[in-house]
């Protein structure tokens, strides 16, 4: 299984869209599932149900800041460097979904929603891109980082 499809499959067990992204990499993050969830909770429903950017990549960014990010605020070449394969992937995602915001992605021009989540079933599965979203990015950080 790769790891867009563990991301859907982790999206279909229940975890947000972020948390389905960041636990498909789990093995390689160096954190363990629990503090991984914790950490993508908030980022589920573009950050909290406000649908700004598309918890998917929040997830696939918080994994490639783990595996490749920087930790000193004086290296300057390894931000830029962390900067510049933001902007790469994420455009990557927006060429597949159009817009790296989720209400763009949900067509939901209002913005954000009720911070209640809405109830998992057969159509909430349906009429969202959802699993998509994190399939994508799953596939695009997962395609990253093997190069």
């Amino acid at each position: 299984m790769n790891k867009g499809e563990k991301a859907a499959s982790l999206f279909h067990d229940g975890y947000n869209c972020a948390q389905a992204v960041v636990l498909a990499f789990a093995d390689e993050s160096g954190l363990d599932e629990k503090t991984l969830c914790k950490l993508a909770s908030s980022f589920g429903g573009g950050m909290g149900r406000m649908r700004e950017v598309c918890g998917s990549v929040s997830g696939m960014l918080m994994i490639l800041g783990l595996i490749k990010g920087y930790d000193s605020p004086y290296d300057r070449d390894g931000k830029a460097e962390t900067y510049r394969v933001v902007q790469e992937l994420a455009e990557a995602f927006k060429e597949v979904h159009g817009s790296i915001v989720c209400r763009e992605i949900l067509k939901k021009p209002n913005g954000k929603d009720h911070y209640q989540p809405a109830e998992r079933t057969k159509q909430y599965y349906d009429e969202r891109p959802c699993e998509h979203c994190v399939k994508t990015a799953a596939n695009i950080l997962e395609n990253f980082l093997k190069n």
